[in-house]
């Protein structure tokens, strides 16, 4: 009876320990990689925490960088599974070269373009003040690889100041770049985001650009052909379409787009 009993507790013992460590096996982490316009770091590190905290089992690793860049690295191979640029042109690039996993794509967020000074100087007032001589470095980002810098040109362009502005500008890799080079006084005005603007104590907002005088900015998010786990990619994408995402967007100046 000893011998029968201790077998059964030895059996029961196995048993419970492999029925606690098998569901336990079976569950890994989903790593899900984000390669996004840094315009959207803070509001992304604040979903991507909230969906980490509802989602136990997922993991989020947020690349930031200026569109066109995030868009050329994707193009030779690096690993991502969802791309979420801030204009439709380097979305509509990977998607022609069959790079986005079909009926993924869907547009999650909208911005404002707004023109900054440094919060202490009152040499600019409104985008026409830019063609003045006093007005010696103008700050945008790159136009053929950061999405604010191409809305930027296309505005100065409308505004007949892109032939007055261009021997002032001074180029940045990315939309943050552009904040920073307004924020320490070696830019006296700069082209950028609301949202960015927003973040900000060192910057003003002096104009906000006419919304007829430059692409309507929208924020595309697929997911990458090719994507090491597809189920886990798409459910993040539900969850950024959702109202706890979209709650955050908002929190941070982003818009809803119309569609």
């Amino acid at each position: 009876m000893r011998f029968g009993c201790a077998v059964g507790a030895v059996l029961c013992t196995i048993l419970a320990g492999a029925g606690f460590e098998l569901p336990q096996a079976a569950q890994q982490t989903a790593s899900i990689t984000v390669s996004a316009a840094i315009s959207l770091k803070d509001a992304l590190d604040e979903i991507g925490d909230a969906y980490e905290h509802s989602h136990p089992d997922a993991k989020m690793t947020f690349n930031y960088g200026g569109s066109g860049t995030l868009q050329h690295q994707i193009e030779q191979g690096a690993p991502v599974d969802i791309f979420f640029p801030a204009a439709e042109k380097q979305m509509d690039a990977l998607e022609s070269e069959g790079l986005i996993l079909a009926g993924t794509r869907r547009d999650i967020a909208t911005n404002v373009l707004v023109l900054i000074a440094p919060v202490n100087s009152g040499l600019v007032k409104n985008f026409q003040d830019l063609a003045r001589p006093e007005i010696k470095v103008v700050a945008l980002g790159e136009p053929a690889t950061v999405p604010a810098g191409m809305y930027a040109q296309q505005t100065l362009d409308h505004l007949g100041l892109l032939a007055a502005v261009k021997s002032k500008t001074v180029y940045a890799k990315d939309v943050r770049q552009v904040l920073t080079y307004v924020e320490t006084g070696n830019a006296d005005a700069g082209i950028v985001y609301q949202t960015d603007a927003r973040t900000s104590p060192q910057v003003r907002v002096v104009a906000t650009a006419p919304a007829n005088s430059h692409d309507s900015i929208v924020y595309p998010v697929a997911i990458i052909k090719g994507a090491k786990n597809i189920p886990s990619a798409r459910a993040f994408l539900d969850y950024l379409a959702g109202p706890e995402a979209r709650a955050i967007f908002a929190k941070y100046g982003f818009g809803v787009p119309e569609k």
